[in-house]
């Protein structure tokens, strides 16, 4: 331990700890633009000089490091040298930024504005010179508007460093310096894997997912169209904070009040095709456990940009993916083929939008043609399965503007039958999930006896890569791994390469992926400013759900029992592969 004084007020911290976390110790910010606890510190903006207290030099915070030259040394945060300094790079920084805050997908929601705010910017002494850079809206998730960019790295970071897909990048050099994708090439064309991690960590708006609420509002206004909404199992445990609630918080119910002021007719919830999705890849991976010479370990195919990556970084995995659909698009197709016939809605008529807290799942509804498998299955054309997907942060504007006191409705429940969920179902949000609910399921499928303990702690938690056993009894024991967070997964993957080449057992039978850090409770859809600590909240909210469900195994949903018997069938049976079931191929990292 290292003991020092920041602005006179003692602290001990570790060695090795940053000065900008040991203010926070002291109960100092240190104002940053640059940083993010997500990803590596590199001092790019100089917004968090402070100063050694008798030296006229000035440091970064946040990437000095608390060492025994600091010992009973005291450091200096703010005082009108540091403030002035921060001040004129505020204002250069302004200087080559766009004055459109009101036009801005940020606007009240921008880092840069909060620190022009509260450093009194109001005029600068120097002259507006902005890069008017055209606004790349190639890609069918993300757009890039690089004239805003402050080049402070952070979606260059964490698209590298984070998630390795290396779509963005810097180009150029001084005041023509700019992010853009990689090769300066049509974000569209390049390795973008649509995870939106990128405008996750965007400060201001040079990055944003692509709007589109008012292609919602127009359906909902459309007297001929029935439209109908499912919420994702993150989107629960996070949109109340767009209302003034703590992360974790669950609305679940308000929100179905509030989709229907939106003018919603039916709402049904992603959680039930969730427990829907585990009837079907539970079966797959019981059929994979059985049947010798089944191809092993089995993938999660539910993140959509985990799916795009892996068609096009690892094309020789495709047959270990699960063909089961995410929840959304299993849920698009059961409103169009079956539930439309039950209430007598004509499916042409039905427009199906998801609410998510991704930005991959708005590529993921027009995907390849397996997405209009209801309009297949029925012999006409019924569109896409999903029609529009929409993120956690449109659904709150929309909120916002239909001048709905959300935290003051009555709590209404989902529609039925396409609604009601198991605590397995809500667990999708997060890391582990999937493969949790899956094994709750799994184990009854193979034993026909309920798991003892359905808590599976080896699939939970913030590491990158989990490992874990299941015991189903006479002997049979079950591998796992699960991986979040896309930097983690190359190394998994290439594990079961190797022993694959090596003519080797699999190291594992059951593999969950997702590519956001936490899961989807962290999605690029999510409100702004998810860290580790806010993804533990959200987490906690979602295993109360779980905790506090009639049922918590997806088999065990009465719901999924009824639509077996009334219209699928059986799990994996043939009208069940040909709407919940999808195919993977090879995808070029550039479009040419």
């Amino acid at each position: 331990m290292i003991n020092l004084k920041i602005n006179g007020i003692p602290v001990a911290v570790e060695e090795g700890t940053t000065i900008l976390d040991a203010a926070k110790k002291a109960n100092i910010i240190i104002p940053t633009l640059c940083y993010n606890p997500d990803l590596p510190a590199w001092a790019s903006c100089g917004i968090c000089v402070i100063r050694v207290e008798g030296s006229p030099k000035l440091i970064r915070a946040c990437t000095t490091p608390v060492d025994k030259g600091l010992e009973g040394k005291n450091i200096i945060t703010h005082d009108s040298e540091i403030i002035a300094m921060r001040r004129t790079v505020l204002e250069l920084i302004l200087s080559n930024h766009p004055n459109d805050c009101l036009q801005c997908p940020r606007n009240a929601n921008c880092e840069l504005q909060t620190l022009a705010a509260e450093f009194g910017i109001r005029e600068s002494p120097y002259r507006k010179v902005v890069n008017e850079i055209p606004i790349d809206d190639s890609n069918p998730a993300i757009v890039l508007c690089p004239e805003k960019c402050i080049r402070c790295g952070r979606c260059v970071k964490v698209c590298q460093d984070v998630q390795n897909v290396w779509a963005l990048e810097f180009i150029g050099r001084g005041f023509k310096g700019k992010i853009a994708s990689a090769a300066d090439t049509p974000l569209g064309e390049s390795p973008c894997i649509k995870c939106g991690q990128c405008s996750a960590h965007c400060p201001v708006g040079a990055i944003y997912e692509r709007d589109d609420t008012v292609k919602v509002w127009n359906a909902l206004h459309n007297p001929d169209l029935h439209s109908v909404v499912q919420i994702a199992p993150a989107v629960r445990v996070a949109l109340a904070e767009e209302f003034g609630l703590d992360p974790g918080v669950l609305i679940t119910k308000k929100i179905y009040a509030a989709l229907r002021r939106l003018g919603f007719k039916t709402v049904f919830d992603t959680n039930f095709s969730a427990d829907l999705t585990i009837m079907e890849e539970g079966s797959e991976l019981v059929k994979r456990l059985t049947e010798k010479g089944s191809v092993l370990p089995l993938i999660t195919s539910c993140c959509p940009a985990w799916v795009d990556y892996l068609e096009k970084y690892y094309v020789d995995m495709i047959p270990h993916f699960s063909t089961a659909k995410s929840p959304q698009q299993m849920l698009g197709a059961m409103i169009k083929a079956y539930w439309a016939d039950k209430a007598q809605v004509a499916p042409e008529k039905v427009y199906s939008v998801s609410v998510m807290p991704c930005t991959a799942k708005k590529w993921e509804t027009h995907r390849n043609n397996d997405m209009k498998s209801a309009g297949k299955f029925l012999k006409k054309d019924t569109g896409y399965d999903v029609d529009i997907s929409i993120t956690s942060r449109e659904l709150a504007r929309m909120i916002k503007q239909a001048g709905i006191d959300i935290l003051a409705l009555d709590d209404e429940e989902a529609d039925s039958p396409l609604g009601p969920y198991t605590g397995a179902g809500t667990i999708f949000g997060v890391t582990g999930g999937v493969l949790e609910a899956a094994v709750r399921s799994a184990y009854f499928l193979v034993t026909k006896k309920e798991l003892p303990d359905v808590n599976f702690k080896p699939a939970r938690g913030l590491d990158g890569v989990k490992e874990g056993e299941v015991d189903f009894g006479n002997g049979t024991k079950i591998r796992i791994a699960v991986a979040h967070q896309m930097g983690n997964i190359a190394a998994v993957l290439d594990t079961i390469r190797a022993a694959k080449a090596a003519g080797k057992e699999p190291p594992y039978h059951f593999m969950e992926v997702m590519a956001c850090r936490g899961g989807c409770i962290a999605g690029g859809g999510q409100p702004y400013g998810a860290t580790d600590e806010i993804r533990i909240k959200r987490t906690n909210g979602i295993y109360l759900d779980d905790e506090k469900s009639q049922y918590r195994c997806s088999h065990q949903n009465p719901c999924i029992d009824q639509v077996y018997k009334e219209f699928l069938g059986e799990p994996g049976g043939h009208k069940a592969h040909e709407l919940l079931h999808t195919k993977y191929e090879e995808r070029e990292l550039y479009i040419k």
